[in-house]
């Protein structure tokens, strides 16, 4: 990324904790015991987002801190965090290749949600290298399907991505739209960035998705909607009628509203500064 495009995700952070899957409940317990935690030390969540990880990871450190480019959405994080009586998180506006200035480390841990992919990978990773305290781990977060056991469906239909992917097409084009611009196809992965750096081949651990994850046909639409390349501000005057078009075809889909959502198991691509 060479500047940020500050519309990207406009009128997506009301969404996007709605929208977006939750990662897997284990996910605390997992990182306490691969990393040791207990309390002490600090987090770095780039990329944070409405704080979704800020928010759930803040417990197990002293301080932890929320980086974000995007106004709308550090102020979500900090609603929630409010709400919870969570007082230990600290919410800066900044790109992640304004590290280590905007947020200076120590860290015992940083995380990346999903995030990671919008930076300058290499340089950022090698910042975040240099930020974390000896024996700190890096840990890139995502949903993985690939490769991971289905579970059986709780009932409920499918989402139906590849229908409401054809209405996002019929509104905004098949070129994925990114903000501004278009969205960039994206060839690697991240181990193929952590190897050319200083913390080498990293390694991966699986925690359990949720089997049986429902959610109701608003919360679909809030899923696109929290997208960059699904964002409202692309539908121009024509929002409200991409929404109707969307949740007409999922009641013929599921009359009770309801749908099963499989985002896979949580991966945790962990890196550990030496």
């Amino acid at each position: 990324m060479t500047s940020y495009d500050p519309t990207l995700f406009e009128g997506a952070a009301a969404h996007y904790r709605y929208g977006r899957p939750p990662y897997s409940p284990q996910l605390e317990a997992a990182l306490v015991e691969e990393l040791g935690l207990d309390g002490s030390g600090r987090l770095l969540d780039g990329g944070c987002g409405p704080g979704i990880l800020t928010v759930r990871l803040a417990h197990l450190f002293e301080e932890a801190v929320g980086l974000d480019p995007d106004a709308a959405m550090l102020a979500e994080g900090r609603r929630v965090a409010a709400e919870r009586g969570i007082a230990n998180i600290r919410w800066v506006q900044a790109v992640a290749e304004d590290l280590p200035e905007a947020a200076p480390g120590p860290y015992r841990l940083a995380t990346f949600g999903q995030s990671l992919h919008w930076t300058d990978e290499e340089r950022v990773v090698e910042t975040v290298y240099d930020m974390l305290e000896r024996g700190g781990a890096l840990a890139l977060i995502v949903h993985t399907v690939e490769g991971r056991p289905e579970p059986p469906s709780p009932g409920p239909p499918r989402i139906p991505h590849a229908e409401i992917k054809a209405l996002v097409e019929k509104y905004l084009g098949s070129t994925r739209r990114a903000g501004q611009g278009v969205s960039q196809v994206r060839t690697h992965r991240f181990e193929d960035v952590l190897v050319r750096t200083r913390f080498g081949a990293p390694r991966s651990i699986f925690v359990p998705g949720i089997p049986d994850l429902v959610r109701d046909s608003e919360s679909v639409l809030s899923g696109y909607f929290s997208m960059s390349s699904s964002a409202p501000h692309l539908y121009g005057e024509r929002v409200e009628d991409f929404a109707a078009e969307v949740r007409e075809l999922l009641a013929k889909r599921s009359p009770e509203g309801l749908f099963w959502d499989w985002p896979g198991d949580t991966e945790v691509v962990l890196a550990v500064r030496s």
